[in-house]
């Protein structure tokens, strides 16, 4: 699973078993279709989106870690790009939009009658201040402008087809009125959120945070009436609540998901989609330190993987290949340029990997351990403990790469530790998942996730909508990247892809593991309207930004 929000530091072990243990008496999972009161609403609906404890109410969007709900529940963007399935985007707080011929002009028609949690209208003001205050404003945006209440036009510096999602599906609204009166956007805690969406905010605790129905959402009040989601520092914990039924939404990998499923309350779904990887830090202009600035240590580890072997041992068999495009095999293969290699190697081969470091000037140790001008090829990797399995990835790894000559430590780390390492870049290596794009093309993670207009230096935190936490920068994919944007034509974007596909098959700067078996566990007992393999409405997992909206919109108790 992807987990790109809040992370949360560790209990000690006596308050994670007691910490656990009240929330389980907390939770409602009684299965009779009551709700905590007795009434006929249906029962509260208990989520586990990968936030551990304690919890700390913020549910600012421009925050790197805010609250799951805070993204779909109760902020919502104009329109909803479904990463599951292809299709037109569906409207959200927007109705339709069209692109000038030149892709530099962008206009978009509203949806009237929405308003906010605290009674103000919902307007094309709105949108402007969303799409220009500081956290969010983007350097190819010239002007943004309300031409009237219900309509906003954006106007571009070059052609940007390929920033739509970005611009409509990814970037979520706030209220003016509420939001141009603070003062740090990105700090900002918003512990009493104003949102459009089908959810409010209710009680935060260290443990856990609820939120309710929206009588007045636009699109009608929510069924379920009352949401909570979980604080779990482990996934064995989450799975142990889920069999005791008390966890009604998960997404998390289970290695023997039908031991989950056998009684028939919950059911699973697999919609395979985000990339783990190897984050490496890469730049040494950006103040990235260590070996793996070395683009032949990163080629030597890649050859020294046993894809299959992880594959195997950490994701049961159940993950899909990955591509060192990052194109989704299958789903993009007509992305993927013929001169370089489709898929990354699934077996080790040490004696390669060797030779790449030999040839870049390495010699091996008396320990068997490559080195260089007095460096050893020794590294530091970083998983959070009781992810299960980036653990394993993280043990396998390290055996896989001592016998190419390569020493890595395996350090086991918090949640918030991982995720401060992450945006402000204080680590070597990190087992990480990239979010794969809302459409049938990877153009957003090459913009996103590899471009230098998406990173920062070394120790300047990246604030929320940044995402090349590896620090890579490439003129060459720069250049690629915004030929790409500007143009509708499929056989210019291909070139283009060609570029910047020759570049990161060598640099590497995420180095491909698998593409994630994403598991999502949904109590189909007690709730209906949930996505199927028939009816994929939304992408599933709990902590998918903006569909976890969608998703809840849809639900209703059983009856």
């Amino acid at each position: 699973m992807i987990r790109s929000t809040a992370r949360k530091r560790l209990l000690t072990a006596v308050a994670l078993v007691t910490g656990v243990t009240l929330m389980a008496a907390g939770c409602s999972g009684s299965g009779n279709g009551e709700s905590e009161q007795g009434t006929s609403e249906g029962r509260t609906l208990n989520v586990w989106a990968g936030t551990q404890t304690p919890i700390v109410a913020n549910f600012n969007p421009y925050s790197p870690n805010p609250l799951h709900a805070a993204n779909g529940a109760i902020y919502e963007p104009l329109f909803y790009y479904n990463k599951a399935q292809a299709g037109p985007p569906e409207p959200r707080l927007g109705e339709s939009f069209e692109w000038s011929e030149d892709g530099t002009e962008l206009t978009v028609k509203l949806r009237e009658g929405v308003t906010w949690t605290d009674g103000e209208a919902f307007d094309a003001e709105d949108v402007v201040f969303s799409q220009t205050n500081e956290a969010a404003k983007r350097d190819f945006v010239v002007s943004v402008e309300a031409l009237d209440t219900h309509t906003v036009k954006w106007v571009f510096d070059s052609p940007q087809f390929t920033s739509e999602v970005q611009l409509l599906g990814t970037s979520l609204v706030v209220p003016e009125h509420i939001w141009s009166q603070v003062d740090d956007l990105v700090t900002f805690a918003n512990e009493d959120p104003v949102g459009t969406g089908p959810y409010k905010a209710d009680a935060v605790t260290e443990a856990a945070y609820t939120v309710v129905a929206n009588e007045d959402y636009w699109a009608g009040a929510p069924k379920v009436k009352k949401v909570r989601y979980l604080g779990i520092d482990a996934n064995q914990s989450a799975e142990d609540l889920m069999t005791t039924g008390k966890v009604d939404w998960t997404a998390m990998f289970v290695a023997d998901p039908e031991r989950i499923t056998a009684d028939g309350r919950l059911s699973m779904i697999n919609t395979p989609q985000d990339p783990t990887t190897i984050y490496t830090c890469v730049s040494v202009d950006l103040g990235c330190t260590g070996p793996q600035t070395d683009v032949a240590v990163r080629q030597a580890i890649n050859l020294a993987m046993n894809r299959q072997e992880i594959n195997d041992k950490a994701f049961a068999g159940l993950a899909a290949t990955a591509s060192p495009t990052f194109a989704l095999l299958g789903r993009d293969d007509r992305w993927i340029s013929p001169d370089v290699e489709e898929k990354s190697p699934q077996t080790p081969d040490a004696a390669a990997a060797a030779q790449v470091l030999e040839d870049a000037g390495y010699t091996k140790g008396a320990d068997g351990i490559y080195e260089k001008d007095g460096q050893k090829v020794e590294l530091t990797l970083i998983t959070v403990d009781g992810w299960n399995d980036y653990n394993a990835v993280g043990d396998l790894l390290v055996e896989q790469a001592k016998a190419a000559g390569i020493s890595i430590v395996h350090n086991k780390v918090t949640q918030q530790e991982m995720s401060d390492a992450r945006v402000a870049g204080t680590y070597q290596l990190m087992v990480g998942g990239i979010t794969g794009p809302s459409l049938d093309d990877p153009f957003s993670i090459y913009r996103q996730w590899m471009t230098t207009d998406y990173t920062r230096p070394v120790g300047e935190v990246m604030e929320s909508g940044l995402f090349n936490y590896v620090r890579y920068t490439n003129p060459t994919v720069d250049a690629a990247v915004e030929a790409a944007a500007s143009t509708n034509d499929e056989d210019v974007k291909k070139e283009q892809y060609a570029i910047i596909q020759q570049e990161i098959v060598r640099d590497l700067p995420y180095i491909p593991v698998v593409v994630n078996a994403s598991q999502t566990f949904m109590d189909t007992q007690d709730f209906t309207g949930w996505p199927t393999q028939d009816d994929l409405y939304a992408f599933p997992p709990s902590w998918s930004t903006v569909s976890l909206g969608v998703v809840l919109s849809k639900l209703e108790p059983a009856s």
